[in-house]
């Protein structure tokens, strides 16, 4: 049993799928029921959604490019997620840079790459922009309910990694919530979903630049009362390819890692979906991020590379206050960002993400 905000919660923690899963519930009871259930949509969503998995339904999609190709509803509910993300961003995230992403060297599970340190360059070497310059229009991905089919135009890949993560989460957060009836957070590599009733003073997050850090890592604590939590990085997921480092978030303007003005961007949502689509927009976005995220009233955290923090919306102040000793602090889901922590989490309130101007 652990303690968070005061009421005693049961949580549990593993790896799967080269991230870390944490769930944490207010009733424990059907502990383990719970942890099975939240397996098997990560199954079900990985088998559906991996660029890697040779026996997945979206490398039968990539593979037959061109053509209407029959899938399991799954994956049409994920496409759809990944084309709405495209809409509400004015296509700042866009599911049909696999291609993109297979140039810049990521063509391969996350944990067989030649990884680097966690420093962020201004921009990746620009000496493959040619060659990673042509892309489809998302608008040009047909989708068939009825039939159940996708049709890519020829020579598109999807690439689903900008929100299928926090996708999942959020199904899974809502599948436990409703077989027990309880509190529920899941967070899937730092990207949290919640759903019921939270702890009296909201769910305690830690906010550092590495979902994977211990409890001592610089950063700041906050806590969540319902909603979503979700943070973008080109801070930590970097390695090298042909002599230059790269990170995983594309610029579809021009098919290379986008240019490092943001480490970090944490938002808050309705869900952990729409914090993540915020979040990866925002790295995209780079100094245009602040004003739009300011506009959609949504909570944000946003770190620059020389380690400065830009709050914005409703998002709470560092605590000037004496940070709380490790032994005072409540076992916490980690998601990435900076800085020194809070002595008590402010509340964040998390509007819906509205569409982009």
């Amino acid at each position: 049993m652990r303690r968070v905000t005061g009421e005693t919660t049961t949580r549990a923690r593993w790896h799967t799928l080269g991230t870390t899963v944490e769930l944490l519930v207010t009733d424990g009871r059907a502990l383990a029921e719970m942890c099975a259930l939240v397996k098997r949509e990560l199954d079900a969503i990985d088998r559906a959604c991996s660029r890697f998995r040779e026996d997945s339904e979206l490398r039968r999609v990539n593979a037959g490019a061109g053509r209407a190709v029959a899938v399991d509803p799954l994956l049409i509910d994920a496409v759809e997620v990944a084309l709405r993300a495209a809409e509400l961003t004015g296509g700042e995230v866009d599911p049909t840079l696999g291609v993109a992403l297979e140039l810049a060297g990521y063509d391969r599970d996350w944990g067989l790459l030649e990884q680097t340190g966690n420093e962020p360059s201004s921009r990746a070497s620009s000496a493959w922009c040619v060659r990673a310059r042509v892309r489809a229009d998302w608008r040009a991905i047909e989708l068939s309910r009825a039939r159940s089919t996708i049709r890519l135009p020829a020579g598109v890949k999807l690439d689903l990694g900008a929100t299928a993560k926090a996708w999942a989460a959020d199904r899974a957060c809502r599948a436990v919530h409703e077989a027990a009836g309880c509190g529920v957070l899941v967070s899937l590599g730092g990207d949290i979903a919640t759903a019921g009733p939270s702890p009296a003073r909201g769910w305690w997050i830690r906010v550092t630049d590495d979902h994977r850090s211990g409890p001592d890592a610089p950063g700041q604590t906050i806590s969540i009362a319902a909603g979503g939590l979700a943070t973008s990085s080109t801070a930590v997921r970097r390695w090298r390819h042909e002599g230059s480092v790269m990170h995983h978030i594309i610029d579809p303007s021009t098919g290379l890692p986008a240019a490092t003005v943001w480490r970090t961007a944490s938002v808050a949502a309705i869900d952990c979906t729409d914090a993540n689509i915020a979040a990866t927009a925002a790295l995209v976005r780079g100094e245009r991020a602040p004003e739009w995220l300011g506009a959609l009233g949504l909570p944000s955290r946003l770190v620059s590379r020389d380690g400065h923090v830009f709050r914005i919306g409703s998002w709470p102040p560092e605590s000037a206050e004496r940070p709380p000793r490790a032994a005072d602090r409540p076992s916490l889901p980690r998601t990435h960002s900076a800085k020194r922590p809070l002595d008590a989490p402010t509340q964040i309130q998390a509007p819906p993400i509205r569409t982009a101007a």
